[in-house]
């Protein structure tokens, strides 16, 4: 595990918050956009989705802040929670739902004195390391978060709307453009923290191992997100089935008993949001071998997405004329196929088993925070 937090990092961080700001931006955009047209139900829904991930996003962040308030890296006198930050000042920021743009700041701020000024180069400079990593960490957990719970249902809005309702704008296109790069960014940089928060574990390399991996979900869910579309334009009772899915995955996950939040309230949520991740994309939520329960997943899905095509092919005759059905039945069945193959490839070849799916084992590094311990592997 690198020990330093390099500049390279620093810069992946500046590019995080650039797809961020744009992605929340583009729909908000698209928000005014469908007021102004007084499409009230498009208009709701896309509001709805942003304030879902901002809400759920504050809470888990302004408990984090709670739980870290022994820290003295994060609270250097005992009283402030960020660096000229007092505690009210942090709930402030949390009620107008800009947690993780502060957290971005303060990690670029602190991140850009050691790695490109160095103050800390005359001083035994572990512990400033291992602070960022920490940030970074928390930061990436938190962006997952919003991207399942805004990005990811943004998308399959705007891309039903485009398709099914043929609806379409710049700010449209723009905005599904920028949800699809916040959610492979968030999958990459959450990947990564997850690796290197790995007991004996390297950091995953960059290249090769981080664009298939990176290739392996992006056409996943891309097919399974499409499959759900053709769905709903058969019969927007298809939001039901997804209902139940969504269901299912939040109680697998209750069963699990999995115990990541200090509160018990905050862990119910904590299950649903889960539950949410497991309708879209596969994670291993709590100490499985992810063998059987990924291939039993991967099985369901790839039937869904092939069934979806012919279910809308057959009772739906007249949608096979529509220009976008070919198109979209090609990337389905491609990504489907692609998307298996990255993963076989990753895990056959690029993915180390004793970095492997492991939560159990020896006592972890010191730098590893506990929230990572306690949360899924991908």
């Amino acid at each position: 595990m690198s020990a330093r937090y390099s500049k390279v990092q620093w810069l992946v961080t500046l590019i995080g918050i650039f797809f961020y700001c744009l992605d929340i931006g583009t729909d908000v955009a698209l928000v005014v956009q469908y007021f102004q047209e007084e499409n009230y139900l498009w208009m709701s829904l896309t509001a709805l989705f942003v304030l879902t991930g901002m809400v759920v996003t504050q809470l888990f962040s302004y408990s984090w802040y709670l739980d870290d308030k022994e820290d003295a890296l994060f609270y250097p006198k005992g009283k402030e929670a960020l660096s000229g930050v007092t505690e009210g000042g942090v709930i402030a920021l949390h009620v107008f739902g800009l947690s993780i743009f502060t957290r971005y700041c303060h990690l670029l701020s602190r991140s850009f004195s050691v790695v490109w000024k160095g103050s800390y180069d005359q001083a035994d400079n572990s512990g400033i390391h291992q602070h960022l990593f920490r940030l970074a960490t928390d930061l990436s957990m938190l962006k997952l978060f919003e991207s399942f719970l805004e990005s990811v249902p943004q998308l399959l809005l705007q891309t039903y709307i485009n398709l099914g309702h043929h609806e379409s704008s710049v700010v449209q296109y723009v905005s599904i453009a920028f949800s699809f790069c916040s959610i492979a960014w968030a999958l990459v940089d959450f990947r990564r923290c997850q690796k290197r928060s790995q007991p004996q574990s390297r950091e995953m390399p960059s290249g090769l191992p981080t664009m298939t991996y990176l290739f392996y979900k992006l056409f996943s869910i891309t097919s399974h997100i499409l499959s759900l579309i053709l769905l709903l334009t058969l019969s927007t009772y298809s939001t039901i089935a997804l209902a139940v899915l969504w269901l299912l995955a939040t109680i697998w996950t209750h069963f699990l008993q999995t115990h990541f939040c200090s509160t018990k309230c905050l862990e119910f949520i904590y299950r649903g949001v889960i539950g949410v991740i497991l309708t879209f994309t596969f994670f291993n939520v709590k100490r499985l071998n992810t063998k059987v329960p990924m291939t039993v997943y991967y099985v369901l899905s790839s039937t869904k997405n092939v069934a979806a095509i012919l279910l809308l092919g057959f009772l739906k005759p007249e949608a096979q004329n529509t220009a976008y059905f070919l198109p979209v039945s090609c990337v389905i069945y491609a990504g489907t196929v692609l998307g298996m193959l990255c993963l076989l490839v990753y895990y056959r070849f690029l993915h180390h088993v004793g970095d492997a799916d492991e939560v159990d084992g020896p006592q972890m590094q010191n730098e590893v925070t506990t929230r990572m311990r306690n949360f899924m592997q991908a």
